[in-house]
């Protein structure tokens, strides 16, 4: 059974969302990211980097592997069970690179647009528009990916799909409307009603270290809810 180390926050949910699509057994290990726990001994052995998520394959050939980096965990679980990432190579690079662009991009984007908008003890209006207008402008690269097609690689449900959801999930708090982004919005509501997605985000919203999260910490944590 695989270990999960986990904390609420989108990096988190793509892990979770893909071991609900797949059906992989595996444990929560929760690790209370406001409580630091992230910077114990015994977790940094696991993500010398101290973030969000790490997995531990304890039956992986060779012996206990473990993981950091949601891409890379991402990629090992679709290898895995060869499942969620296509073998044709035209297809697989497509996804991969769809994966890259996340990680690179949208991700740390999002995540500067969040500190900045909501977070930041000093508000800068400089590092507020440069971030709100680069998120936007890589929501733009993906709704024009999503035209014609019905997921980010092309036809099939893949690990792109995966990796991008979470991070527009709280598109509100990055200053976001989805109505200027058709395409991406269509993709955005399927995602959202998918089975696995929903059970994966309520595994978060029951999750229970540290005792009840405030009003606030849970919007961060768990982001705006799809509108129903």
């Amino acid at each position: 059974m695989l270990d999960l180390y986990y904390w609420p926050t989108p990096n988190g949910h793509k892990i979770t969302i893909f071991l609900e699509e797949s059906g992989l057994r595996y444990h929560l290990k929760p690790v209370d990211i406001g409580r630091g726990e992230q910077f114990r001994p015994e977790f940094l052995a696991i993500s010398p980097n101290n973030r969000m998520p790490a997995l531990v394959d304890p039956e992986a050939e060779g012996g206990p592997l473990a993981l950091f980096e949601s891409g890379a965990i991402l990629q090992y679980l679709a290898e895995k069970t060869g499942r969620f990432l296509p073998q044709a190579p035209r297809a697989r690079y497509t996804t991969l690179q769809w994966l890259y662009w996340q990680m690179a991009g949208l991700g740390p984007m999002a995540g500067q647009n969040h500190h900045f908008s909501r977070y930041a003890p000093e508000r800068i209006p400089y590092a507020i528009e440069r971030y709100v207008r680069e998120t936007a402008r890589l929501y733009g690269v993906l709704d024009r990916q999503l035209k014609g097609q019905a997921f980010v690689a092309g036809a099939d449900y893949t690990i792109a799909d995966m990796a991008c959801y979470p991070w527009i999930v709280p598109h509100r708090d990055q200053g976001q409307d989805l109505s200027r982004f058709p395409h991406l919005a269509r993709w955005f509501a399927a995602i959202a009603q998918r089975p696995a997605v929903v059970r994966a985000y309520a595994r978060a919203e029951g999750l229970k270290a540290g005792g009840p999260l405030d009003e606030e910490a849970r919007r961060h944590l768990f982001g705006a809810r799809p509108a129903s």
